[in-house]
């Protein structure tokens, strides 16, 4: 992990990120104040099921929401706020000193460009050079991500390219213009174990060579593990833990994220059988009071039921909004 200088100011600050969908009647809390910083170098994941809010929060930080989205909170971007810029303003933004690797690159690459018409105008719209020379840095941009016979994948659409290399293009696409903030939403999903663990090392040493810094999203335990210096683990639309990636998957202080852990094959589990988390991920329009996770939880008591639950913060800073936590943390 590359060492974090923490008197570094931060390249980015998220404080009390909000979003609510408001449409036909209905409130769906899909955020519910969301707060944390990154330094330049530094990869924070935030883990967790589908419908926590890990996505929305990544949108909203790109302006990519839709128009009945309501989204409150403070961002800073390089000491400048960005949340609620002009359209104009954001357009310019997202791709350059802000970008994005998306989930699924057939949804978010066009399939009548070619990848290097794609990465070329890309290059043209921020940076202002001829296309000739677009064209050039787009061929160094798929050698960087390892594409083999770039100069022919160029040429090629996205249809054209398997499911690794169109992974690899859309990283190249996002690092066209050296973003300072890369936002990476579950961009190994949909691939097989093997090109996972090649797109998350690519990742790794892309960020070492360009000291950018990245927020990674995902529900699966051993990516966060492998990428991570701090995670974030969020539940119906709020962070309920947070700390270095050694803090949490080591020593877990929210019921949640221990049941996370306990659902996940990993090293020594041989003949094992893994623990499920019981019941379903609350419905974001109908939160309940007091924590979330209550109804799933097994240490769960009458207090984790109601009103606020109170956040425990550790000597090293890592925090839990858990009761039990409360109860344990040192003094």
């Amino acid at each position: 992990m590359p060492d974090i200088g923490m008197t570094e100011p931060p390249v980015l600050e998220v404080e009390d990120l909000t979003v609510r969908f408001r449409r036909r009647g209905t409130d769906v809390a899909a955020v519910n104040g969301a707060s944390f910083t990154l330094r330049a170098g530094e990869t924070l994941t935030i883990l967790g099921e589908s419908g926590s809010g890990k996505s929305v929060s990544l949108k909203a930080l790109m302006g990519l929401l839709p128009d009945y989205a309501e989204t409150t909170g403070k961002v800073w971007l390089n000491g400048k706020e960005i949340l609620g810029l002009p359209a104009a303003a954001l357009a310019k933004l997202r791709g350059g000193a802000l970008s994005m690797i998306f989930q699924e690159p057939m949804a978010a690459l066009d399939p009548v460009y070619t990848i290097g018409e794609q990465i070329a105008e890309t290059i043209i719209q921020h940076d202002h050079v001829d296309r000739r020379t677009a064209m050039r840095r787009a061929l160094d941009l798929l050698e960087q991500v390892k594409i083999p016979s770039a100069a022919r994948r160029l040429k090629n659409f996205p249809h054209e390219m398997s499911g690794g290399m169109r992974q690899r293009a859309m990283i190249a696409l996002a690092l066209a213009c050296s973003p300072a903030v890369l936002l990476a939403d579950e961009p190994t999903t949909a691939l097989d174990v093997t090109v996972q663990i090649q797109i998350l090392l690519l990742l790794r040493q892309l960020q070492q060579e360009l000291g950018m810094a990245i927020v990674f999203v995902t529900h699966d335990v051993g990516a966060a593990a492998e990428i991570s210096d701090r995670i974030a683990v969020m539940y119906g639309g709020r962070f309920v833990e947070s700390g270095t990636a050694r803090e949490i998957i080591r020593t877990p202080r929210h019921p949640y994220t221990e049941g996370l852990l306990a659902s996940t094959v990993h090293g020594g589990m041989r003949g094992t059988k893994l623990r499920t988390i019981p019941g379903t991920p609350p419905n974001l329009a109908r939160l309940p009071p007091g924590c979330a996770f209550a109804a799933r939880c097994r240490y769960a008591v009458d207090a984790c039921r109601d009103g606020d639950i109170p956040v425990a913060i550790s000597a090293t800073g890592a925090m839990a909004r858990c009761v039990r936590a409360v109860e344990t943390v040192p003094a």
